[in-house]
């Protein structure tokens, strides 16, 4: 397991969670994270190593960690600009924060099946690309 290239491409994931908190407006955001697995699944595939999807796996949840933590930090600030999700908060029974602090781990799980399944196809493609 190469963590250090994790720990790397993970900082995707704090630049996007306190942009997300202070700039980038969430109609934004899906796309710069599509943008951001392919290159993360791109650079795993390139580095060559031996667990592709299990690298893009962690790297989603260890963003994850980056991402809620920023939201958490930045709460007041985070939910001031994102009224969408804000409403979403208030109709559940658990109150604003503790609800972000559940639900950010389990977003990372998926959203790291995602990146870990582009990985995973990137390190097949580009092994059947003839090197020049």
């Amino acid at each position: 397991m190469n963590w250090k290239l994790i720990f790397q491409l993970s900082m995707f994931g704090l630049a996007m969670g306190i942009g997300t908190v202070f700039f980038i407006p969430s109609s934004v955001e899906p796309f710069l994270w599509l943008a951001i697995f392919i290159v993360c699944a791109v650079i795993i595939a390139k580095r060559q190593v031996k667990a592709p999807f299990l690298h893009g796996l962690l790297v989603s949840l260890v963003n994850s960690v980056w991402i809620t933590g920023a939201h958490l930090l930045f709460f007041d600030t985070y939910v001031a600009s994102h009224a969408r999700e804000a409403a979403m908060m208030q109709s559940s029974p658990l109150p604003p924060r503790l609800l972000m602090a559940c639900t950010g781990p389990i977003v990372g799980l998926v959203s790291g099946v995602v990146l870990g399944l582009f990985a995973f196809v990137a390190s097949k493609l580009l092994r059947r690309l003839p090197q020049t």
